[in-house]
Parts: structure tokens; C-alpha cells; sequence
């Protein structure tokens, strides 16, 4: 019988990925959206069609998921649902709490109550490290900044809680900054992707950013959702952080951008401090010891590759 995967926030970059990696091995893949004016299924729509064993359900974590759980009854259920913006978690810091804090936490006693015998994944945050110095790994202090990092770490604190507590299989995975094509487009990297190539295209000519001194450890997408099925294939549950172990600044991506299209940084990229956030994470740098050492992972896409994907998919439509 093919195992039942439940995925919340299916339709976001990371679940448009563990999507396809789930249904290449097999599994029946429901996946849980909110309701939205706006079509919001784009990442989604060449998986979840009907020779696909897969269906969509309509859900908010601020409501809580115990029908679906008990409808679908899967084996295992992956919480990639969030408000997934840090700056933009400072102006709905509420929010942020109840869906990326409360929110897991709703996931996790509707499997208590149901007493439904399924692995249960926390999609938590390396933002949860802050300003903690880097290299960061599964032992470093946690000292977030923003409401985001904080609502991540609450969530990241009751996975452990109710593994501890209820012996459910439930673990995290402290992911690193991860892109992809199907970033969203509001986050700096694809930022900077989508305004380097208008500006080769003549449709604009400058490119405004905040602290491009910030460090960062990008990884791909697709790299981190195999990470996450082997975390939960694991023999048991536990915390792992997900990170390529490589660190740039954004001055950097920037730069790789440029170079990749012929473009010089200072024509065109300016300075604006409306991108600033109240509190800056200046250096997040992932330590992946753990996860290789244990789950035989490692990171297979570099920055460059990532850059150039991103790339060759923006300029194939129209801007």
C-alpha cells in the first residue's frame, strides 16, 4: 500500500519540490493550501493534475488541520507552511506567531488527539540563530531577532516537546537560506535575479537593495527536500541543520549575477535603507557535520548552478 505523505504549504517552493520527490518514490501526496482570490497554485499545477496521485485540500494552520488529519490519515506530515517573509514578519509580528509558532503546534496535538501513529516534520529556520556567531550547528545557541526567527524557534521548542513528552516520531530540520527558480519573488535573491535581467534588457536601469553586506549559506531547494525525507527515513526522530557549510554576502550574489550578464555593479545597483529590517542577522553560516555523518547527506548543487538556473528561467519569459 503506497504510503500517505501530507504536505502544508504545498504550494510554496519547498513543497512544489518535496512534491515531486514524493511522488517519484511512490507516495500519495495531499497537500494542504489556503484559499486565495488570486491563483496561487502555479509552483504546483504540472503535479497535481489527475493521472497524479495526488489532491489538494483547502486549509489555514490558524484553524487548525484535525478533519484533514483525520480524513487523510497519512504516514507522514510535513509542516513547510508559513508566513515565510522575515522583514515583512515585523510588520505582522502577531500573525507570524500565531501561523508559524501556533500554528505547528496545532499540527502536533491534532496528531496527539487523533492519536494517529504518523511522522510528523517542523520546517524550522536558521533565522533562529540570529546574531548567534557563526558556524552554526544543531548545538549553537538559538537567539533570534525578528518575529519570524522567534515564532520558528517556539515551534522548533514544541516539536521536541511533544517528542519528548508523547514519544511521537517528530523532528526538525534547521534549514539555511535555499533557492531556487520558484523562489518567491518578493525575497532578495530572486529580487536581484528579475532586476539584473531587466536591466540587460533595457527595462530598467537601476537595482535598489538594503545591507548587501549581510552574510548568507545558500543551497538549492530541491537539495534541501531530499535532506528532508532522509531525515524522516531516519531510524529515529531528531534535529538536523541543512546548510551547504559555504557562505557569500549578497554583494557577492550580486556580483555573480552581474558578471553572468555582462553588467558592472556600480552602474546600476544603489543603496536604500527602506529594505532595512529593525534588527539585521549579520552572518548565518551552517555547520553540516551532523547530517552527513549520520544521513550520508551532502549538498550536490552549487551557488553558480543555482545562479544560472534561476537565470535561464527568467530570461525565458517575458519581463
Amino acid at each position: 500500500m503506497a504510503m500517505r505523505a501530507l504536505i502544508l504549504g504545498v504550494n510554496g517552493q519547498d513543497g512544489s519540490y518535496l512534491s515531486e520527490l514524493l511522488l517519484s518514490k511512490g507516495y500519495n501526496v495531499y497537500g494542504v493550501i489556503r484559499r486565495a482570490s488570486n491563483v496561487n497554485t502555479q509552483r504546483i499545477d504540472h503535479i497535481f493534475e489527475p493521472e497524479y496521485k495526488g489532491k489538494l485540500i483547502y486549509g489555514d494552520l490558524a484553524d487548525g488541520i484535525d478533519n484533514i488529519l483525520y480524513d487523510v490519515q497519512p504516514d507522514e506530515v510535513y509542516n513547510l507552511a508559513a508566513m515565510s517573509h522575515v522583514k515583512i514578519s515585523f510588520e505582522v509580528p502577531v500573525y507570524t506567531g500565531d501561523i508559524n509558532a501556533l500554528g505547528g503546534t496545532r499540527i502536533l496535538e491534532g496528531i496527539r488527539k487523533l492519536r494517529l501513529k504518523c511522522k510528523f516534520y517542523q520546517a524550522s529556520s536558521s533565522e533562529m540563530f540570529g546574531v548567534t556567531p557563526p558556524p552554526q550547528n544543531e548545538k549553537s545557541i538559538f537567539a533570534p531577532v525578528s518575529p519570524y526567527g522567534c515564532a520558528k524557534l517556539y515551534a522548533y521548542h514544541m516539536t521536541r516537546a511533544y517528542r519528548s513528552g508523547y514519544g511521537m516520531f517528530a523532528s526538525n530540520g534547521i534549514l539555511f537560506n535555499h533557492e531556487s527558480p520558484r523562489r518567491g519573488v518578493n525575497f532578495v535573491t530572486q529580487k536581484i535575479i528579475k532586476g539584473a535581467v531587466r536591466i540587460s534588457k533595457g527595462l530598467q536601469d537601476l537595482l535598489p537593495l538594503g545591507n548587501v553586506l549581510a552574510k548568507r549559506d545558500w543551497g538549492h531547494s530541491k537539495d534541501y527536500m531530499r535532506a528532508i525525507y532522509m531525515i524522516m527515513q531516519h531510524d529515529k526522530p531528531d534535529d538536523f541543520v541543512v546548510c551547504t557549510g559555504q557562505q557569500y554576502t549578497i554583494l557577492e550574489f550580486v556580483e555573480k549575477v552581474f558578471a553572468k550578464l555582462g553588467l558592472e555593479v556600480k552602474n546600476h545597483v544603489v543603496y536604500d535603507d527602506s529594505y532595512l529590517r529593525p534588527n539585521e542577522v549579520p552572518s548565518l553560516l551552517g555547520d553540516n557535520t551532523k547530517i552527513r555523518e549520520t544521513l550520508g547527506w551532502k549538498p550536490e548543487i552549487t551557488l553558480d548552478e543555482i545562479i544560472d538556473e534561476m537565470l535561464k528561467e527568467e530570461l525565458s519569459v517575458g519581463n
